[in-house]
């Protein structure tokens, strides 16, 4: 199970390295990016050609943006969203997009739910699939981090849409 996932919906965060700062700014659209370990970029770009270890890479999931992970040292690649194994859902407009990735729930699926029940219980069946250890956000959610926020965004702005 993943660290970030709790079901008290913290995140424990690992240190930051001395020489890398906990937020960059995105080298194309300049969007104010967190860093991602580096297990997440090895688990999810289609093909890693170089050592990573001389870069943090941070995570940009600004909409209108190619890039997806940018390094801290400008001398390794960057990664945009065809080089990714799966889409991005923070990038993506349409209702198909994933907002969970262990799980495969999209804006798409909440939509639906609230329309049939006027509530989403989405959040609720995630947390009990944290508690049965049943999560892997670091290795299949871009970000690197719990969906569990974006979960219940995506409830509030389907809510504040009807």
């Amino acid at each position: 199970m993943s660290d970030c996932c709790s079901v008290n919906e913290t995140c424990s965060v690992k240190e930051t390295p001395a020489a890398a700062p906990a937020v960059a700014s995105c080298p194309e659209c300049r969007s104010r990016s967190k860093q991602v370990e580096s297990l997440t970029v090895k688990s999810l770009v289609r093909y890693l050609l170089f050592e990573m270890a001389s870069a943090q890479y941070y995570f940009c999931e600004a909409t209108g943006c190619d890039v997806v992970y940018f390094p801290s040292n400008p001398e390794v690649p960057t990664f945009r969203r065809g080089d990714l194994l799966v889409p991005v859902g923070a990038k993506e407009s349409d209702d198909a997009g994933l907002v969970c990735y262990c799980f495969g729930i999209t804006r798409r699926d909440i939509a639906d739910e609230i329309q049939q029940t006027g509530k989403s219980t989405v959040a609720e069946r995630i947390k009990a699939e944290v508690q049965a250890g049943n999560c892997a956000c670091e290795v299949k959610n871009p970000s690197g981090k719990c969906c569990l926020g974006n979960i219940t965004r995506a409830a509030r702005e389907v809510n504040e849409a009807l």
